[in-house]
């Protein structure tokens, strides 16, 4: 995992609406010098210097690097004054990000494994780049992507591209009717489970896991305000009793660490 962690100027490419919630931003860095290594599951800090309410930077899940292009996807939803800015910045516009942070999934002793994948709402974020590196290992996942109905569903074509693509909403729009947990994709084999998405679908998902023995990993979405372990807003209490940062020692757990 890279540990080290830079703070880049960086500039919008390409911002695309994707429906009224939410907003997909490309950035590269200002000055040209490649990005670092990135894990699938590590997320960012962003300034919003635009603001005069928001102080403190997002923390955003890395939603792909493009290498190639030397390019980052963050997928932002609006759900404050902050991340309405972001959302809102034009092409051109530069913006301060310090990455890599955190700890992602972890997909070292994968390969040969059946892997599914399970997002709700903005909680897609992070599986866009976890299948593209699984791919690189020679996976092909399942994805298996809720929300309450089509129209919140995100970037299906591009998880296409990677993987085999399950849905549910809640208002049965598209795919199967009902919660993720529900969904038939639940029916097939699997060696391992990766989600993020609402406590409490993270939550039924690891009892899901648990009953079939699968071993389970999920991305914690915690408050966080300095992403770097200094300010201590993030703490998550572990099985066995010490307290944690999510920023630091997430935000990605194997279920067997949280008291659920």
């Amino acid at each position: 995992m890279n540990s080290k962690k830079l703070m880049l100027d960086m500039t919008v490419t390409e911002n695309t609406p994707l429906g009224s919630l939410y907003g997909l931003l490309k950035l590269v860095p200002t000055d040209g010098s490649p990005l670092p290594d990135i894990a699938a599951g590590q997320f960012v800090q962003v300034e919003v210097s635009d603001s005069k309410t928001t102080y403190l930077r997002r923390p955003i899940s890395v939603n792909y690097v493009d290498y190639k292009e030397n390019r980052l996807w963050l997928l932002i939803r609006k759900a404050g004054e902050g991340t309405r800015h972001l959302a809102a910045a034009e092409v051109g516009k530069v913006i301060n990000v310090i990455l890599p942070l955190g700890r992602g999934f972890g997909i070292d002793n994968i390969s040969g494994k059946k892997v599914l994948l399970v997002g709700g709402g903005v909680g897609v974020a992070p599986l866009l780049y976890l299948g593209e590196k699984l791919k690189e290992k020679g996976i092909t996942p399942d994805f298996l992507l809720g929300a309450r109905s089509e129209k919140d569903l995100l970037q299906l074509d591009d998880f296409a591209k990677t993987g085999n693509v399950f849905t549910s909403t809640e208002d049965g729009s598209h795919g199967e009717k009902g919660l993720v947990t529900t969904n038939s994709a639940f029916d097939g084999a699997y060696d391992k489970i990766f989600c993020c998405g609402p406590m409490p679908m993270m939550k039924a998902v690891a009892a899901v896991a648990r009953k079939k023995g699968v071993e389970c990993e999920v991305s914690l979405e915690n408050k966080m305000a300095c992403g770097l372990g200094a300010c201590l807003c993030c703490v998550e209490k572990k099985n066995d009793g010490h307290n944690v940062c999510v920023c630091t020692d997430g935000p990605v757990f194997n279920i067997n660490e949280l008291p659920w």
